[in-house]
């Protein structure tokens, strides 16, 4: 088994026992068997890109973050820090170098 496999299988039954989800319930709100979701987690089946999506709706997560866990979040991090505090940086950056450029668009 890779690195991203374990990953993937951590990180499944870490938002499953987040949620409070036994195997039994997630594999109901996936229309699959409770042994389908037991293989999955044992690493003894991998999961078609179809039941990982299936898999990261009824988490209410992003597939990503059974891949990475909280990458979709630190995404929104990163997009949340560039526009409130880098966008406003960046503009008083370019103001300064081109001043010329800003009484322009006035």
């Amino acid at each position: 088994m890779n690195r991203y496999e374990s990953d993937f299988i951590a990180n499944l039954i870490y938002y499953r026992e987040l949620r409070g989800y036994t195997q039994a319930i997630l594999a109901g709100l996936c229309d699959r068997t409770k042994g389908n979701i037991g293989v999955i987690e044992s690493g003894a089946s991998a999961p078609s890109f179809e039941m990982i999506l299936k898999i990261a709706d009824a988490l209410e997560i992003h597939p990503a973050d059974l891949f990475l866990r909280n990458a979709s979040h630190q995404r929104e991090e990163v997009r949340e820090f560039f526009e409130k505090e880098l966008s406003e940086t960046v503009k008083s950056m370019v103001e300064k170098k081109f001043p010329a450029a800003q009484k322009n668009e006035e």
